[in-house]
C-alpha cells in the first residue's frame, strides 16, 4: 500500500512527470509554460500598441530585446539573493550560468525585461511609457501561465491543509530531475497530507490583475505608465500574502522571507508613481514615409490592406519614428490622414484627461487593431523618444 492509496479522491492531483525526453533533448513542462506565456503577452501587447498607433509587428522587435534581458535579469536576481548555492562553502560558481537547472526570480525578470523594452523603444521611436502600459495586462497573464510550470514541478506550494482543494505533492527524484520517486510497484510516491497550491493562488490572482488593468485602463484612460504601475501594485499585493503561505526554502530578513519585503517595497514605489504622475494617454502618429494611415473601419474587423501590392512583393515603408498626439488628433489622423501640427496647442486639459470615463472617448480601444497603423514592420527610429530556455523554478 502506498501513500497515494490513502489520499482522499477529492484532492487536486499533481503531475508525476515534468520532463519528457525527445531523443537526446529534454522537453521541460516549465519551459513550455513560459513560452506560451510569452506568446500570450506578445499578442496582448501587439493589440494594445496598435490601438495607440504603433505599426504592426513592433512587439516582435521589442520582444527580441525584452525576453533575453528578462531571463538574464531573472537569473541575476536569483543568484544575488541565493549566493550560498554558488559562492558559499561547497558552492560551484560556474553553476550560476546553468539556467536549465532552475532558479529564476520574477523581480529580476521584470526589471531586466524593462531594460530590454526600453532599449527597443528608443530604437523604434516609441515612448517607453506607451510600451509599459501596453504590456501590463499581458505580463500578468504570462505570469499566470508560467505558474502552471510549478505545478508540473511539484514546487512552490504552501503548508498542510484540510481544504477541499488541497494539493497532492509527489516526492521528486533528485537523481532523475523532472520525475517522481516510485515505490517497488512502480507507483509515484506522494508526500503525506495535502498542501495549499500557492502557485495556483498566484496564477488566479494574476488573471484578476490582468482583468483589473484592462477594465480600469479602458474606463480611466490611463497614460504615462500608470497602467503598468497599476499592474505592479496589483501583483505585489497578491505576492505579499501568497509569499507568506509558502514553505519552500528562502532567505529571510528579520525572520520574514526576502520576497515579502521586496513585494512591500515595490508596491509602495508603484503606488507613489500612480498617485503622483498625471497626464493624458499618449497616442502616436508615425513620422516619415509611413505617415499615411489606413482608413478606420469602425464596423468591420477586416483589415483594409492593399492585397495587390502585397502580392506584387512590395511592402509599406516603415515609419522613421512616432509623434505623440492627443486622442482627438489621433482620431482625426486615422479618419482623414491629416498629420497634426506639432506646434498646435493642446486640444484638451491634460490635467484631467487621464481620468475621463471611457464612454466619452472618441477613439475607443475596441476599434479593430488592424486599422490602427499601416501594415508594415516598424523600422529604426529617428526620434529619441521616452523611453535559451527558461529555468524550471521561479522564485
Amino acid at each position: 500500500m502506498t501513500l497515494a492509496s490513502l489520499t482522499p479522491q477529492a484532492a487536486l492531483p499533481s503531475p508525476s512527470t515534468a520532463v519528457w525526453q525527445l531523443g537526446p533533448f529534454p522537453l521541460r513542462a516549465y519551459a513550455l509554460c513560459i513560452i506560451v506565456g510569452i506568446v500570450v503577452a506578445c499578442w496582448v501587447t501587439e493589440r494594445r500598441l496598435r490601438q495607440r498607433g504603433v505599426a504592426p509587428g513592433a512587439v516582435l522587435d521589442i520582444a527580441v530585446w525584452a525576453v533575453p534581458a528578462g531571463i538574464i535579469g531573472a537569473r541575476i536576481y536569483h543568484v544575488i539573493t541565493s549566493p550560498e548555492k554558488y559562492f558559499g562553502t561547497g558552492g560551484e560558481p560556474l553553476k550560476a550560468l546553468y539556467v536549465w537547472e532552475g532558479g529564476l526570480g520574477i523581480w529580476g525578470a521584470v526589471a531586466g525585461g524593462a531594460v530590454g523594452a526600453w532599449i527597443a523603444a528608443r530604437q523604434l521611436g516609441i515612448p517607453f511609457a506607451v510600451v509599459a502600459d501596453a504590456v501590463a495586462p499581458g505580463l500578468a497573464l504570462a505570469q499566470a501561465i508560467g505558474r502552471l510550470g510549478n505545478w508540473f514541478n511539484n514546487e512552490l506550494y504552501g503548508g498542510r491543509t484540510t481544504l477541499p482543494w488541497g494539493l497532492e505533492i509527489h516526492r521528486m527524484d533528485p537523481d532523475n530531475p523532472g520525475q517522481a520517486l516510485r515505490d517497488d510497484a512502480g507507483q509515484p510516491i506522494l508526500e503525506p497530507g495535502l498542501y495549499h497550491p500557492t502557485f495556483a493562488y498566484e496564477a488566479l490572482w494574476n488573471v484578476g490583475v490582468a482583468v483589473l488593468v484592462l477594465v480600469l485602463d479602458r474606463r480611466l484612460r490611463l497614460g504615462r505608465g500608470r497602467a503598468f504601475a497599476l499592474y505592479v501594485m496589483g501583483y505585489t499585493a497578491g505576492r505579499f500574502w501568497i509569499e507568506l503561505m509558502r514553505t519552500d526554502e528562502a532567505n529571510t530578513i528579520l525572520g520574514v522571507r526576502l520576497n515579502v519585503w521586496t513585494a512591500a517595497l515595490v508596491f509602495l514605489g508603484a503606488l507613489v508613481y500612480f498617485v503622483r504622475v498625471r497626464g493624458p494617454r499618449e497616442y502616436l502618429v508615425p513620422v516619415g514615409p509611413a505617415a499615411t494611415p489606413v482608413p478606420a473601419a469602425t464596423d468591420s474587423d477586416v483589415s483594409q490592406v492593399d492585397l495587390s501590392a502585397r502580392e506584387a512583393g512590395s511592402r509599406p515603408e516603415a515609419p522613421e519614428g512616432y509623434r505623440v498626439v492627443s486622442e482627438e488628433q489621433f482620431r482625426r489622423w486615422r479618419e482623414t490622414g491629416e498629420v497634426p501640427d506639432p506646434d498646435a496647442p493642446a486640444e484638451r486639459d491634460a490635467a484631467t484627461a487621464d481620468e475621463r470615463p471611457a464612454d466619452t472617448a472618441t477613439a475607443d480601444d475596441d476599434t479593430a487593431d488592424t486599422t490602427a497603423a499601416d501594415d508594415g514592420r516598424t523600422g529604426t527610429a529617428a526620434a529619441d523618444a521616452g523611453g535559451s530556455r527558461p529555468a524550471d523554478r521561479d522564485s
